[in-house]
């Protein structure tokens, strides 16, 4: 009879002087259990679904008009934006002017406040339109808005297919939310 540490050590094999960071939440993001099954709007679609809950659920940093500005939940960085429009909309020709001129001035809020919250060195803005472009959600436009800092990209990503987050995702978008609207 065993109390469970013999089973567990014998499992997680000899040994090797590595220390294992788990990541199981990245799980749903690697095997695409929630990405849309179709490219329809609604509830199927993250950004669809999202302004209709909570801000704090749907981790919704501020609401305008035409747009809206949403925590990623697999970030880059801490403070990893997408502004979205609220109609379900893929290609960026598709927009309409209002939606344009507001996606366009939340980006530039969303930089503003970032930098106002994390003080990064730097961003990296981008429509990914398409899968093949590496759009996650190609069917609902989206724009990053990734803060960087010299010397963010470490050894994790490249060796361990790792990112080490040191914030909540709840403690961001509440950061965020309260300095968007300061």
């Amino acid at each position: 009879m065993t109390d469970g540490y013999e089973t567990a050590d014998a499992l997680s094999g000899e040994p090797d002087g590595f220390e294992r960071l788990w990541t199981p939440h990245r799980m749903v993001y690697i095997s695409g259990e929630e990405k849309p099954k179709t490219s329809a709007p609604g509830e199927d679609c993250p950004f669809c679904r999202a302004p209709r809950v909570t801000d704090e659920e749907s981790l919704i940093v501020a609401r305008g008009e035409h747009a809206f500005a949403v925590l990623n939940l697999f970030p880059y960085n801490p403070g990893h934006v997408l502004v979205c429009p609220y109609r379900h909309v893929a290609d960026y020709t598709d927009l309409t002017g209002p939606e344009t001129v507001e996606v366009a001035t939340m980006t530039q809020r969303a930089m503003t406040v970032i930098r106002a919250v994390s003080a990064p060195h730097g961003f990296n803005l981008g429509l990914n339109q398409g899968a093949v472009a590496g759009a996650g959600i190609a069917a609902h436009l989206h724009q990053h808005v990734v803060p960087r800092w010299g010397g963010d990209a470490n050894f994790l990503p490249v060796v361990a297919r790792t990112k080490a987050l040191p914030e909540l995702l709840a403690d961001t978008r509440k950061k965020l939310a309260d300095a968007w609207n300061a």
